[in-house]
């Protein structure tokens, strides 16, 4: 049995054994009989819808004095919470905001999270008793700035299809949930998910350094919802750290989400830990059900999802006739893709959705189906992003490699 301190002493000395999750399971798939012995760290990740996403931010919007307390407060047009401390009279605003608080239909929390990491001016409006106050501010005058999440990196997510014939909105679909099982809308990054490969949380503990949208940050527990079939768990990190592409808004029929990251480390101490890591999407189960009713009606596998199927959308121009209003534009629910300027892979989450909406064809993602009852129910929706997560893991690896990233150090520098 290793320790944590013999492992980051080999790092140190560059004889560690860091695998991405990826890298690790194609050697399981191509045979190897890996011991707690042949590796030290596997890095792993998810990349995907996750409602229980806030901030917590502190914004100077005006000279002391100007203002009692805020009563109301907008960031971008996305409502906040003023509080939990009122500053008064100071000038300064502390505001939570949810991730999944919106201005409008196509822009919510995690727009406005993306934004602010990517340095732009943030128009803000404060309403207090006597008076209204706005300013404009970017990342760099926030007195603090950190993003947390309530619950994270499900180890078991749950695939969704409307049996009723009517179309039904709801957050697990872009233009609404097609019937009778017409379609299916999947989440979850299956084999390379956290919690998939330390169910019994040897590693994943509370104080876990991690990298929360690329940021370095902690796990602060379990989340809500967690249960021991379907836990996750809690994190923070101070949103200067964060990469726009680990992030971000997506548009769902009843409302804008927040796309956000988690990427954890695994420090391989002995071979129980190394069984956990050997779990392949053939063997995680997809339970199927109703959106209606929330009734499960099968189960497939994340093979189902990411095995069989293409972790990227293609976009041919040439195919391209250009309609006189772009679906595939007017559906992406990242705005990834612009007819003009094509597809902007760091806002795709390879969702599939313009895959449907074009009806020329010009996308291209041989996105898999489900069989559900004998039916074979195609997928049209992915609300996590395999390809993403995989690119997560990498940079990860390349911190730990790199003595960026310590197990002990509190997540990196």
């Amino acid at each position: 049995m290793k320790t944590i301190a013999e492992i980051e002493e080999k790092i140190r000395n560059g004889s560690a054994v860091v695998y991405t999750a990826a890298e690790f399971k194609r050697l399981i798939r191509e045979g190897a009989e890996v011991t707690a012995a042949e590796v030290d760290v596997v890095t792993t990740g998810t990349c995907g819808v996750m409602s229980g996403t806030a901030a917590i931010l502190s914004v100077p919007v005006a000279a002391p004095g100007t203002f009692e307390r805020a009563e109301r407060a907008w960031l971008n047009g996305v409502p906040c919470m003023p509080g939990p401390c009122p500053n008064e009279r100071l000038g300064l605003l502390d505001v939570i905001v949810s991730g999944t608080a919106h201005a409008g239909a196509g822009y919510g929390g995690g727009h406005l999270f993306r934004d602010i990491v990517e340095g732009r001016e943030i128009e803000v409006v404060v309403e207090a008793a006597d008076r209204s106050v706005e300013a404009r501010v970017t990342l760099d005058d926030f007195a603090y700035a950190r993003l947390f999440t309530t619950r994270s990196a499900f180890r078991n997510y749950t695939a969704y299809l409307n049996t009723q014939p009517t179309r039904v909105k709801t957050i697990f679909s872009v233009t609404g949930l097609e019937g009778p099982c017409r379609e299916a809308s999947v989440s979850g990054c299956g084999e390379i998910n956290p919690l998939q490969n330390d169910p019994a949380r040897l590693a994943i503990r509370d104080g876990t350094p991690v990298l929360l949208n690329g940021s370095a940050g902690i796990v602060t527990g379990e989340g809500t919802r967690s249960s021991p079939e379907r836990p996750n768990i809690t994190a923070i990190a101070d949103m200067a750290g964060m990469q726009p592409r680990y992030m971000g808004g997506f548009a769902t029929s009843a409302g804008p989400e927040c796309i956000t990251s988690l990427g954890v480390a695994i420090p391989v101490l002995d071979d129980r830990q190394v069984a956990a890591l050997r779990v392949l999407d053939e063997e995680i189960l997809l339970p199927v059900a109703d959106i209606n009713t929330r009734t499960v009606l099968g189960e497939a596998t994340y093979a189902d999802v990411w095995q069989r199927a293409d972790r990227e959308v293609a976009y041919n121009p040439e195919w391209c006739e250009e309609c006189s209003t772009c679906a595939a534009a007017a559906v992406c629910p990242t705005g990834a893709f612009a007819r003009e300027t094509g597809l902007d892979r760091d806002r795709c989450l390879a969702c599939t959705a313009c895959v449907a909406a074009c009806q020329n064809d010009a996308f291209e993602a041989g996105e898999g189906s489900l069989r559900v009852r004998g039916r074979k129910v195609p997928i049209t929706l992915r609300q996590s992003g395999r390809t993403l997560a995989e690119d997560l893991c990498r940079d990860l690896k390349e911190r730990i490699l790199d003595s960026r990233f310590t197990f002990t150090g509190g997540g990196g520098r």
